[in-house]
């Protein structure tokens, strides 16, 4: 069967039953149907462990986080543990793009999938709307007489679909760009406020734009920080579903870790930090990306660390990452498992400069074979590593029940966690620690636009140096070269641009020619979604 039919042949509990599993009551809660809830509770003073879920270099059709995730959540279910899963919403632009899908697979899977890969309950369509409205205030403003000077906007438009044609836009009195939803300052600082009251601060805060004397102009200087919090108060909420064997899964916040930061919400974090005793969460794309930014930026701003680090591979992206085309990809080659192992070494080395303990699990696929799978299973058990095979997608929770007793006994060894860098570190110097400690950089090879130094002079001037960086390159190398595959080491890597995120709290860094609004591919997903005899088919 596919994902949706399997999906859409489970048997879900009514959503109360899974709330009062988390010991929920009536009013800690709001209804969404029978299956979906915005849980309105806050998060209470206890704590579960935190498991962070992240990967290695991917090939263009992902590698399994989110299966593996809910995998490890079934299993933590299946052996009586109190296990909360809390994830990120899947986005709308890869949905009809290339993936068809982000809400596992499987039998690995969080239902309704069909909501949840679409619309839901519309907390990307406020956001979005938040987002434009801000927009609209900002040129409202100019048209009126610009009492605030407003010289360079800096602010852009978002829409929560893959189009290229937006990247450059033409208004009236300047050009214009559009970002993808989840790449918007609205989703970055909605998942990163801790309460309602702080993302008002928050959106407050976001800079729209400079005079000509480059002083900044916020987002509050229009009074309008107020009405974008009404758009976002019930979108503030978390939500909650389960997965297809009624493990409890909390479901917030925004994708895109190449081009943001990736992470689900805080808010969501917390509260299931406070409801579950083992609490499964993922971070975007590989390890440079999501979980880099997850720990360097996310566990900065919530005062929070995970416990333990699980670490995804497939036997497909060692075969990509040893320069294997698509077409010979899913063949036998031992070989070729054996010279791409080297990306998986470099995204645990990595992760263990966090001081945190780390599980590597190979998503198990169909197509691998015995001999594959023994390279990597050798590699890491003669380095010490524990390591775990996962058919979550086969076998449901079952299927991962190995990994959640590796993941426990890992959750014995004492943690030291520790950022890359400091908040007093300057903003260069906080990129030569990520350009060559995480992404593997020459560190003579820092390359800088004459536009990227300009912008930093001026952050500097403004005494925003403080702030965490957020990068944003390709995922499908550690380097801003997405054909550089493997471990590249002692590469040149370019700075073309500097955006400030002031109402989210972080410095965006684009690398090489990275672009915050995705392209459809040449054959899109949307065309095999339809909906035949009043039943979605497509979703994947």
């Amino acid at each position: 069967m596919t994902d949706i039919e399997i999906a859409r042949n489970a048997l879900k509990k009514d959503i109360r039953e899974i709330a009062a599993s988390l010991g929920l009551k009536d009013e800690d809660y709001v209804l969404y149907g029978n299956d979906k809830a915005k849980i309105v509770k806050t998060a209470g003073n206890s704590r579960g462990k935190l498991i962070l879920v992240t990967a290695i270099s991917p090939t263009p059709y992902g590698e399994g986080k989110t299966t593996v995730s809910i995998g490890l959540g079934d299993a933590f279910h299946k052996l009586h543990k109190n296990a909360v899963l809390v994830l990120r919403q899947p986005s709308m632009g890869p949905v009809f793009g290339m993936k068809g899908g982000a809400a596992g697979g499987g039998y690995s899977q969080v239902i309704p999938m069909e909501d949840i890969n679409l619309h839901f309950t519309g907390d990307f369509h406020a956001i979005t709307a938040a987002n434009d409205l801000l927009c609209a205030a900002i040129d409202n403003h100019i048209f009126h007489g610009n009492e605030l000077g407003i010289d360079t906007v800096i602010f852009n438009r978002c829409l929560d679909v893959n189009d290229r044609a937006l990247r450059r836009i033409q208004l009236e009195n300047r050009n214009e760009k559009f970002n993808i939803t989840a790449a918007s300052e609205i989703m970055a600082l909605f998942c990163l406020a801790n309460s309602l009251d702080e993302l008002k601060k928050m959106l407050g805060d976001i800079v729209i734009g400079y005079t000509k004397d480059k002083k900044l102009i916020y987002a509050r200087d229009l009074k309008i920080e107020g009405a974008l919090t009404v758009l976002l108060k019930d979108a503030f909420y978390p939500n909650l579903v389960q997965t297809l064997e009624h493990t409890p899964a909390i479901i917030h916040g925004g994708p895109f870790a190449n081009i943001a930061h990736g992470c689900n919400s805080i808010v969501a974090t917390k509260l299931g930090l406070s409801l579950g005793d083992y609490v499964i969460t993922e971070a975007g794309f590989g390890s440079d990306l999501g979980a880099e930014k997850f720990l360097d930026i996310k566990c900065r701003k919530a005062n929070i660390s995970p416990d333990v680090i699980v670490l995804v591979a497939t036997i497909k992206a060692l075969k990509y990452n040893a320069g294997i085309s698509k077409e010979n990809i899913l063949k036998e080659n031992v070989n070729a498992v054996e010279r791409g192992i080297c990306n998986l070494e470099a995204h645990f080395n990595n992760m263990k400069k966090y001081g945190v303990e780390v599980v590597v699990c190979l998503n198990a696929y169909d197509t691998d074979t015995k001999d594959e799978q023994q390279i990597v299973i050798e590699w890491c058990r003669s380095r010490g590593i524990p390591v775990s095979v996962s058919t979550a997608y086969r076998d449901g929770g079952s299927g991962a029940i190995d990994l959640a007793y590796k993941v426990e006994e890992s959750l014995t060894v004492p943690s030291d966690f520790h950022f890359l860098y400091e908040d007093n570190d300057s903003i260069q110097n906080k990129i030569f620690k990520l350009v060559t400690e995480i992404y593997h950089a020459d560190p003579n090879g820092i390359e800088y636009s004459d536009e990227a130094l300009k912008k930093i002079k001026m952050l500097e001037e403004n005494n925003l140096s403080y702030l965490p960086i957020c990068g944003a390159k390709t995922q499908y190398s550690l380097s801003d070269d997405a054909k550089k595959l493997g471990n590249p080491k002692n590469f040149s890597i370019y700075v073309r641009d500097i955006e400030l995120y002031h109402g989210a709290g972080f410095i965006t860094v684009l690398f090489g020619n990275i672009l915050r609004m995705p392209g459809l591919p040449s054959k899109p997903n949307y065309e095999k979604i339809d909906i035949v005899d009043d039943k979605i088919i497509g979703l994947s």
